[in-house]
This record gives structure tokens, sequence and C-alpha cells, in this order.
């Protein structure tokens, strides 16, 4: 399954999302927390407000999607050795770290709940048995979106977001990320505008991998206190979440 390429792509922990949606039927828990400052506060037209309250691992695994919420997926929990993973990798630049944070199920900033999942499209029913594997084999090898639900206290989510927003300009031109060891160059960031929530952001990020063009497509949402942070990647180009985004969206309220 080509996984030292896998394990280079920006979704740092892409090796293990496919070994686990190999066998995977469904799985809808919250998972750990995750604990790094976001690197440029600021206020937005839309602000949560001063006192917001958080809310916790359990309300917000409530409110993240499972199977019932996406019929044509299978739905899985985020291993904890997978978000260990992601919230070790690290950005060449300080000011990319917001960015490198939304590619790996961490969180940007101090959350105070957190709930985390991964889908990928289920293959189409009808097929003989040997059509049936290789539809398996291609979803493996397709696009598979990671949610991050994370809440905060106060204006942090606020803050989180002009984080994420922040890294994407300063690092538009590209940056080297390191994940278990290795480094993959990420050669641009291109951010554009996204609907959803009280504020929204979409990012592309495009790398070379042995030849391959790699890229993760990612759509950050602040939603009152919440960040819902969906990140899609492949073996090679992602396709972008939108199914994903707008149910995730919807549930949030």
């Amino acid at each position: 399954m080509r996984t030292a390429l896998v394990r280079r792509t920006v979704l740092t922990a892409s090796a293990v999302s496919l070994a686990l949606l190999a066998t995977a039927c469904g799985s809808d828990k919250a998972d750990t927390k995750a604990d790094a400052k976001p690197s440029a506060p600021a206020s937005s037209s839309a602000p949560a407000a001063a006192g917001a309250k958080a809310k916790t691992d359990a309300e917000l695994s409530a409110l993240i999607l499972t199977k019932a919420d996406l019929a044509d997926h299978l739905v899985v929990a985020v291993p904890k050795d997978e978000v260990a993973i992601g919230e070790a990798a690290k950005g060449d630049k300080a000011e990319c770290q917001p960015v490198v944070r939304t590619q790996g199920t961490a969180t940007v900033g101090t959350a105070a709940g957190v709930a985390r999942m991964k889908a990928v499209a289920k293959p189409k029913e009808g097929a003989g048995a040997e059509d049936a594997a290789v539809a398996g084999l291609k979803a493996l090898a397709g696009t598979r979106t990671s949610v991050t639900l994370a809440s905060y206290e106060g204006k942090g989510a606020e803050e989180a977001f002009a984080a994420v927003k922040t890294a994407a300009t300063a690092c538009a031109g590209g940056f080297s990320l390191t994940t278990e060891g290795e480094v993959t160059k990420i050669d641009k960031v291109v951010s554009s505008a996204a609907t959803g929530g009280d504020e929204a952001i979409a990012l592309t990020l495009e790398a070379d991998v042995e030849g391959t063009k790699v890229t993760t497509e990612t759509v950050v949402v602040r939603k009152g206190s919440v960040l819902a942070t969906h990140t899609a990647s492949a073996l090679g180009v992602a396709e972008k979440p939108t199914v994903i985004v707008a149910a995730q969206v919807k549930k949030l309220g």
C-alpha cells in the first residue's frame, strides 16, 4: 500500500488510518486532548462571547459525526497513537505550526474538550466479489477525512481560528514538515474563503512526494466556542471534504 509514501504525506498518520479503515465497521468515541498555544490571537467579525463556556469531551462526542450521520461512509475513531503522531509533528517555521496542527488531528491552542473521528467513502454495493475487492482497495487508496472538534473557554476558539488564518498567510510559500523523523517539503499553502459557522477558512497544502503530487484539503470552521477541523488526505490529490463539512456544520447547529 506504499506505506512509506503515505507516512510522508501531510496527513501525519495516514499509514495508521489505512490499517484502521481496512477492518473498521464504525466507532464514535472522543479521544485525547492536545495542548499548544496559538501563535497569533486576533478578533473576528463574529467573535465568541468573552465568557464563552467550553464544551466537555462528552458534549463534543454527542456533536461529532457518527456512522448514523454518514450512511455512505465508514466512520471510525482516531487511535491515540495517531493523535500522538499529529501532536509531535513540527514545521521548520514556528509561524507555520497552527497549520501543521490542522493536519494531524491535533488541536490549535489549549482546548478544554475534544472529540475526533475519521471517515472514508464506502465501496459501492452490488458488485461481484472480485469487483468489490477492487473497489475496497480503491476506497483505501482514496480520500480519507478526519474531523477534530475542539472547544475552548472564553475567546480561545476565536484566537485559535485567527492563528490558523495568520499561519496560512505567513506560510503560503511553503515550509518543511517533520513527522516521526521524516521531512516532507510542503510546496505551498493556498487559503480561500469557506462558508459555515461563524467563520471558516479552506486550506490546500501541496507537496511532491517521490514524484507524486500529494495534497490535503482542510476546512476549519468556528461555531461559537467550538473549532471544527476537517482534513481530507489521499495517496495523491485529495478530494474536498464538502459532504462531511456540511454534515458536521449542520450538526453543530
